[in-house]
């Protein structure tokens, strides 16, 4: 059955980062080739998992992507975007985080991009329209 506003589609809630760093750069990882959307560039994060709120789950995701070091203090809310996405609705929620401890490191490509090239680089989606605004606000 197709979803309705009277059944609507459950909702994937993920919360990503725009780690902005002393110069200005926000940094972008390589979405790894074995994961959907393979290649791609993307803000770091993952999924909230039940129990979690967006912050704890955006902290816990940085430490285990990243190997960083945050608080929910220093995530400030700045966006989100809000798409099917297969058989759910994604509500990409976007925060800017200028502080953090620890040097980013992850499994795939990382990169630290000026605000203006963010367009310049391959990404899912629903990244897009956030990579736009970050671009005007930074």
């Amino acid at each position: 059955m197709p979803p309705t506003a009277a059944n609507p589609p459950p909702i994937l809630l993920v919360s990503v980062a725009a780690l902005i760093d002393t110069d200005g750069r926000v940094l972008l990882a390589k979405r790894p080739p074995d994961k959907p959307h393979p290649d791609l560039w993307e803000f770091p994060g993952g999924k909230v998992e039940a129990g979690e709120t967006p912050e704890s789950a955006l902290v816990r995701e940085l430490h285990e992507e990243l190997t960083i070091t945050t608080d929910a203090s220093c995530l400030a809310p700045l966006a989100f975007a809000s798409q099917p996405w297969d058989a759910r609705q994604l509500l990409l929620l976007l925060y800017a985080c200028r502080r953090w401890q620890g040097t980013p490191r992850a499994a795939s490509d990382l990169i630290w991009v000026r605000p203006m090239r963010l367009l310049d680089y391959a990404m899912p989606g629903p990244s897009k329209p956030l990579a736009a605004l970050l671009q005007d606000w930074l």
